[in-house]
């Protein structure tokens, strides 16, 4: 066969009426998709900072919890169950 083709300087019939689309394309600004994702993504990166500040904020400042007081009857059982009888029995 013969190197050189009878085609060999001719694009395909398909590509000749493209021209210069791909050359003559120019960024028409940013896509709205691409916005709308670094919004959401930006709101929801700030929502979880700030949380993690006023959590480390809130466990520095604020005093320890304070736990429920132990009912007359629990501590009545607790003892017996320990040995010790109840004060007025």
């Amino acid at each position: 066969m013969a190197d050189d083709f009878e085609f060999s300087d001719q694009s395909p019939p398909s590509f000749q009426n493209m021209g210069n689309v791909i050359k003559d394309a120019e960024p028409k600004g940013l896509n709205p998709g691409l916005i709308v994702l670094l919004v959401i993504g930006g709101l929801l990166l700030s929502f979880l900072v700030g949380n993690f500040v006023l959590y480390t904020y809130a466990q520095k400042t604020l005093p320890p919890k304070k736990k429920k007081p132990v009912s007359k009857k629990k501590m009545k059982k607790e003892r017996l169950k320990q040995g010790v009888s109840a004060p007025g029995e």
